[in-house]
């Protein structure tokens, strides 16, 4: 129990600094379902983020895998996460927990995870 107190704690203080970055909601001309709610569709993409499910795998105690998809995907395209980062690297720094000696933009560097060093030869029956 003390456990699943703490990750909602967490959960909340993650939802406090990404709450404000959410855009609103366009109105239903003809109607149509309300929104979910925002706040259970971050739980639902956290959920996914920390245990790499698949969407349609989530469990029924969040919301939809496809809502939590989409909602992601709007945020994605809303620049939500690239602006949480900034805050998540501020914080860090200000609490003097950003250690800049080493840094990687992405990890294009890495190789192919079955060994491959180079394309595979193409296919003779596909040509």
């Amino acid at each position: 129990m003390a456990s699943e107190a703490r990750e909602q704690e967490l959960l909340d203080n993650m939802w406090e600094r990404i709450a404000p970055l959410v855009p609103p909601h366009p109105p239903h001309d003809k109607g149509g379902h309300p929104w979910e709610d925002d706040k259970t569709c971050f739980a639902g993409i956290v959920y996914q983020l920390r245990n790499a499910i698949r969407w349609q795998d989530m469990p029924s105690c969040f919301t939809s895998g496809s809502t939590c998809w989409r909602r992601f995907r709007d945020w994605t395209q809303a620049g939500i996460w690239p602006a949480v980062w900034k805050i998540v690297l501020r914080e860090l720094e200000e609490a003097g927990l950003l250690d800049t000696k080493e840094l990687f933009l992405d990890a294009t560097f890495a190789e192919a995870r079955k060994g491959g060093l180079a394309s595979a030869p193409q296919n003779v029956a596909l040509a």
